[in-house]
């Protein structure tokens, strides 16, 4: 792998040429190859102790526990939240704030993850007879399986990579990307064995805007008063009037309480590209048979699929009966249309 100096001239900082740009694209691509290449050897290192860490955190009564210091500090947070929010309960403890008063935190019934490239940081060693007084299962996720973090834990787990994607071969770059997609591994295979949903996902997330879809239903956002209904025979003026009144830009087409069809802003536009005089139109003429439908027990997330599969805006909500007790549209969650 090329240096910043083998790819940009450094002396000459303030040019941003061409040249200079295409020398950096050229640079970048190179680390993004270097660690990716160390994932492949990682993926190629995975072996019957990957199986041993997932059994003893499916096992666990407790919690996963990620301990690091520094960059592995900060990837072993994102490691339990990652943990969390798929399933499997986890947080993380500060190693310094540890050894001051913070063990009170992991109980004898939770699993260590402890994170340290080199196996030696000193902050995690010291914890390490905490660990065996409380004969808390210890995971260690290091690049030296020689260390002394590697002897000392159950399982081990090798984020080794044959060198940092750093020019000087210091900062944690592929290191650290390694340690990240091990965490998200075990998070994953975590999840995928407890048969972790999308509904399981969005309870941990309902603030969000992935959770809200996933939780809300049809029910929650439909539109089910002064609904846009007009008869078969209603003609072109009174069905214009009816989508103006609904402001669904839709009329639903029934007989006798029973659904026949749909007219939309589309319908409406197509009728004058047919003739000159689309006041002679009545509503079977222009309505769209057989319009998708949903169930108000549906969740929001499924029917917004079906819109934008089929490329339409609204469904009719109909319940057990068949009878329609609603309008949904696509944008009922402050999502962007599609064409009619």
């Amino acid at each position: 792998m090329g240096y910043v100096s083998d790819c940009i001239d450094v002396s000459n900082s303030g040019r941003f040429d061409r040249e200079y740009w295409m020398n950096a694209v050229e640079l970048a691509r190179q680390v993004v190859d270097a660690e990716i290449a160390a994932l492949h050897g990682m993926a190629d290192r995975l072996d019957g102790e990957f199986t041993k860490a997932v059994e003893i955190i499916q096992q666990a009564r407790g919690r996963v526990v990620v301990v690091g210091m520094g960059k592995s500090g900060i990837i072993g947070k994102k490691i339990a939240a990652t943990l969390a929010s798929t399933g499997t309960p986890a947080f993380s403890v500060h190693p310094g704030e540890a050894f001051h008063g913070d063990l009170g935190m992991i109980k004898p019934i939770d699993v260590v993850l402890m994170i340290s490239n080199s196996g030696e940081t000193e902050e995690l060693i010291r914890l390490l007879p905490f660990m065996e007084f409380q004969k808390n299962p210890v995971i260690a996720m290091t690049g030296k399986p020689e260390s002394t973090l590697a002897r000392n834990a159950d399982v081990l787990l090798d984020v080794s990579v044959p060198r940092e994607a750093c020019n000087n071969n210091l900062a944690p770059t592929s290191s650290t990307t390694a340690t990240l997609v091990m965490g998200d591994a075990l998070a994953v295979v975590l999840s995928t064995l407890k048969g972790f949903l999308p509904e399981d996902f969005a309870r941990f997330h309902p603030g969000g805007s992935l959770g809200r879809k996933l939780l809300t239903t049809v029910a929650d956002v439909m539109h089910c008063s002064d609904l846009p209904f007009c008869e078969e025979d209603a003609s072109f003026k009174d069905v214009v009037h009816t989508i103006t009144r609904g402001r669904l830009g839709v009329a639903v087409v029934v007989r006798d309480h029973s659904l026949l069809g749909i007219i939309t802003d589309g319908d409406i536009r197509r009728a004058f590209e047919k003739t000159d005089d689309p006041l002679q139109f009545v509503a079977a003429e222009i309505m769209a048979t057989k319009p998708l439908t949903t169930s108000p027990l549906e969740r929001f997330a499924m029917a917004e699929e079906r819109m934008r599969a089929a490329k339409v805006n609204s469904l009719i909500v109909v319940d057990a009966t068949e009878k329609i007790v609603g309008v949904l549209q696509i944008f009922d969650l402050g999502d962007q249309t599609v064409s009619s």
